[in-house]
């Protein structure tokens, strides 16, 4: 089955694209063959006018490379020569001799934008569904079809480091405002007005226009001005980066080169650093991560969810309104409710806010915004919950508290609706004592801020029914999350593995590291904030109340938890949300103040007098509790697979993605090597760096915990 349908409009080749047995369009080898005969067979065509290619799927026009495709290909040398040629057919589609329009609608991202740019003209729907970008940074490489050289030419090099250094979508009316796209219409017209622009540029009616600034075309227009940027950019990513990706500075090589010495020499040098990119530790951990993500946006049991069409969400603060936000933008109707009606209005108006922020970026029209908003209901009853399918808790965390809402709430919703509850730490199982169905009690525990954090850790008990794991599963994909089943205990797997992160850091500064070595060394490392801040992220009251729940199961292992979370919490410290904690918060002259730390902390922590430790040592420290924790997950069948403990300590603690998760963390240093430190510090410090015996296991017989 071909991959272009070509049918002729007008003396126009109408070129469909439409790869068999695929949701989205890929960029892959057959694609690059089918384009290939494409213009051999209309080259010498003097009848043909022009050529538009447009996508014969729903909300796609080409989702990139096939990753796939790169993943098979032998680094170096194979992935340099892909690349190569498919710089070779953009530079032949560039210079065709008959104009092509590519009539976008939906995702054209990666390989696709570099198609797209190719064509001597792009029309763009405005549809949200629309969005441009070279997200290739974010696998470890750089995009490898001549996105690093025609990009910057089109909207200028500053944007173009921007984006391509950073991966973010281009939204439609930004598209056109920076020239990337030349004309946008409605997603219905796209095809009537690539045909009328093939008509215009043969009428030689065509002519783009430079869309940037005054101030960017004279920084950028001379050799002095681009030198200030391509250092800027270096300096940003080093800051962004800690020297611990590749890609960014090989990207910023590749345009600089292209500017020095030609847009040929630019491809070349692309299409090098794409090969010597592909083969490198970081970008295979990345390319992992994206596999696993892959695998996270699916439900293998989708057979068995059922139909959820109404949630009632219970407590309407910061996590209770952030799941009923990701729930009305993707189309669920929400009863918002708290004990009174204030609070929830206050959470229907904060996801109101949010709609229209982006309607003001242009994301969506004031239209959508009116319609999503008016899916969320606050309320302060039960009215209505006889009809909710999920009923998603996010109060307080306090184990009765959520035992009495149990009950309360089972009074009114249907006999088959499930009950979740948005815990961080404790055990289901105790939380479902109180219910009448305990087979359809679940966790579902979302992170802050919920519309940003990717991911949702589904806890199941040894009573949840399958059918309720699988519709919660569904639920959480379909609220645009990926999603890792666990099973239950205290902490389940991401809270689990954190304490013990958290109470090394503790232990750390009790010894005499300063806040900031602390979190300089864990952000060098490769986590995006350091622990100190945190503590005053997520908030230390959280953290004394964590510390609690699980103390019983450290303590069996003859581990004793540092007891100043507590003692932090009863002097009123909480953190960022009071402004009391390992930082300073405070407002000067109007303007935010520099974070510095709070140096009143350090009488918790033996006093003003700090010393500096080994960096390495120190990292080691804090990576290797929580890598072991993970390990011990996976050994207490708290985790089904590596790879769900992979996923869920880079999505939702942001262990460093270019690391792979703990597992493959382990699987690089070697189990060997890690019982081996492990070994080293538990004679120095003590018994919380004893290895899990699944490590020793591993160590013992060279055993990886991922085969790929």
């Amino acid at each position: 089955m071909s991959y272009l349908d070509i049918r002729t409009e007008d003396n126009i080749a109408v070129v469909t694209l439409d790869q068999p047995d695929s949701k989205v369009n890929k960029l892959d080898e057959e694609l690059i063959d089918a384009f290939e005969e494409l213009m051999d067979k209309y080259e010498n065509d003097s009848e043909l006018r022009g050529i538009v290619i447009i996508s014969g799927k729903e909300g796609n026009f080409i989702a990139g490379a096939d990753v796939e495709m790169l993943k098979n290909k032998q680094a170096p040398e194979g992935i340099e020569e892909l690349s190569r040629r498919g710089n070779e057919l953009l530079l032949r589609l560039e210079n065709y001799n008959k104009p092509v329009v590519a009539a976008i609608h939906g995702a054209c991202i990666g390989g696709g934008n570099e198609v797209a740019m190719a064509c001597h003209y792009r029309v763009a729907s405005k549809d949200s569904a629309t969005t441009f970008g070279q997200p290739e940074v974010k696998l470890g490489l750089l995009p490898g079809g001549g996105g690093t050289q025609r990009l910057p030419r089109l909207i200028g090099l500053q944007n173009a480091l921007t984006y391509e250094l950073t991966g973010k979508n281009i939204y439609p009316r930004q598209a056109y405002k920076m020239g990337l796209v030349d004309e946008l219409t409605h997603k219905d017209a796209v095809l009537t007005a690539a045909k009328k622009a093939v008509e215009k540029i043969n009428k030689g009616k065509f002519s783009r226009k430079d869309k940037r600034g005054l101030g960017a075309k004279l920084l950028e227009g001379n050799p002095i001005g681009r030198k200030i940027i391509f250092s800027q950019a270096r300096k940003r990513a080093q800051g962004n980066t800690k020297g611990n990706y590749p890609a960014p500075f090989k990207i910023i090589d590749c345009i600089e080169e292209g500017y020095k010495n030609g847009f040929k020499a630019g491809l070349e040098k692309e299409s090098i650093g794409f090969g010597e990119l592909a083969a490198t530790k970081e970008s295979k951990a990345l390319v992992n991560l994206f596999f696993s993500m892959q695998g996270a946006k699916k439900n293998p049991d989708k057979e068995k969810a059922k139909e959820v069409n109404k949630i009632g969400v219970l407590g309407a603060g910061l996590m209770g309104s952030g799941i009923a936000d990701v729930s009305v933008n993707n189309d669920y109707r929400v009863l918002l409710k708290d004990q009174d009606i204030e609070p929830a209005a206050k959470g229907e108006q904060a996801i109101w806010e949010d709609l229209d922020t982006k309607v003001s970026k242009r994301i969506i029209s004031s239209f959508e915004r009116d319609r999503i908003s008016g899916l969320v209901t606050p309320t302060d009853s039960y009215k209505g919950f006889e009809n909710v399918d999920l009923v998603i808790e996010a109060v307080f965390e306090d184990l009765d508290l959520k035992k009495k809402i149990v009950k309360e709430v089972e009074e009114y919703i249907p006999e088959r609706c499930i009950f979740a509850s948005n815990t961080s730490s404790l055990p289901i199982a105790k939380i479902a004592e109180a219910s009448q169905r305990p087979e359809q009690v679940i966790g579902m525990h979302y992170f802050s801020p919920v519309p940003k954090m990717p991911l949702i850790e589904i806890i199941k008990t040894d009573e949840t029914a399958d059918w309720v794991t699988a519709t919660a599963r569904e639920v959480g994909i379909q609220q645009g999350k990926h999603v890792i089943v666990v099973n239950d205990g205290p902490g389940f797997y991401t809270t689990r593995i954190l304490a013990p992160f958290m109470n090394e850091a503790l232990m750390l500064l009790d010894e005499g590291v300063s806040i900031e070595q602390l979190d300089k060394d864990m952000k060098s490392f490769g986590f995006p904030v350091g622990p100190a801040a945190l503590f005053d992220e997520v908030g230390i009251d959280v953290a004394a109340h964590i510390t609690e729940v699980l103390n019983p199961m450290f303590s069996e292992r003859g581990v004793e938890p540092s007891a100043k979370p507590q003692e932090l919490f009863d002097d009123g410290y909480k953190g960022k949300k009071n402004k009391k904690g390992f930082y300073n918060y405070e407002q000067q002259n109007s303007k935010k103040k520099k974070k510095d730390p709070n140096e009143e902390i350090y009488k918790y922590f033996g006093g003003s007098g700090r010393k500096s430790i080994d960096t390495e040592d120190l990292q080691m420290r804090m990576a290797l509790v929580m890598i072991n924790e993970a390990a011990l997950c996976l050994q207490e069948d708290i985790l089904e697979s590596a790879t769900d403990g992979d996923l869920g300590a880079i999505l939702g603690l942001g262990f460093p993605p270019f690391l792979g998760g703990p597992f493959r963390y382990i699987d690089r240093l070697g189990a060997d090597e890690v019982v081996k430190r492990m070994e080293r510090f538990e004679d120095e410090i003590g018994v919380r760096f004893k290895p899990a015996p699944i490590l020793k296991e591993y160590a013992s017989s060279n055993k990886k915990f991922h085969n790929d």
